[in-house]
């Protein structure tokens, strides 16, 4: 049994990185399932309970805006890291003043959706949880605002404010219109851990909603 929400999140601004974007960060036109997810477990996680993404209500135009970001080069490897910790005496910290560099970002600004979300059980839970018990603290989260961490639009340094929506309906910037956004990441496969494999699907806003019940994805 899955039991359903709908939660509005705006901001100022947001960065969904395009993956092919290796140097300059460039934003999907919309919020990626992927960060719709992240965003949920950032106000509720629990390994008992699983997010499942279904629509996601675009309610503001898209618009992008071009910022210069402060940003390492670098970082220190988890190898250097465990030589380190044996001995080896190596510096491995991280001087921001010789690896900082000014990269270009292409974002989305002033957005607002309402991601419509529902949470299964997993094998995880214990025997005291239970979908009434969960939907009972999210429900509760929500109206609260609190969170496990704050939630953010893909950057920790762009934060999400969010709310449970208790609208019947969800009105959006684009209705009786149908936009194709082309191929976007849809979340990662972990199944093997040692062969990490993203996964892509193909993008529509139909009046302004991104469907995910049902949608092709591939890998």
């Amino acid at each position: 049994m899955s039991y359903g929400v709908k939660v509005r999140v705006w901001g100022d601004y947001a960065l969904f990185s395009r993956p092919e974007m290796k140097v300059e960060r460039c934003s999907y036109d919309a919020m990626t399932p992927s960060a719709a997810r992240g965003l949920l477990e950032s106000i509720y996680w629990h390994p008992g309970c699983r997010w499942v993404i279904d629509k996601i209500y675009v309610r503001k135009p898209i618009r992008f805006t071009s910022v210069r970001r402060n940003e390492v080069k670098s970082k220190v490897l988890a190898s250097s890291a465990w030589g380190v910790m044996n001995g080896s005496g190596k510096d491995i910290s991280v001087s921001s003043k010789e690896q900082i560099v000014q990269r270009a970002a292409l974002i989305l600004k002033d957005v607002d959706y309402v991601i419509e979300a529902h949470f299964e059980m997993t094998e995880h839970a214990n025997a005291t949880d239970n979908p009434g018990k969960f939907k009972d603290i999210i429900m509760r989260r929500l109206r609260r605002g609190e969170c496990y961490h704050q939630p953010y639009f893909g950057c920790r340094e762009f934060p999400a404010n969010f709310e449970l929506y208790e609208k019947a309906e969800v009105d959006t910037a684009y209705p009786g219109e149908r936009k194709d956004l082309g191929f976007m990441l849809y979340d990662m496969d972990y199944s093997d851990a040692a062969n990490i494999q993203p996964m892509f699907f193909r993008a529509v806003l139909e009046d302004g909603v991104m469907n995910l019940e049902n949608c092709e994805v591939m890998r």
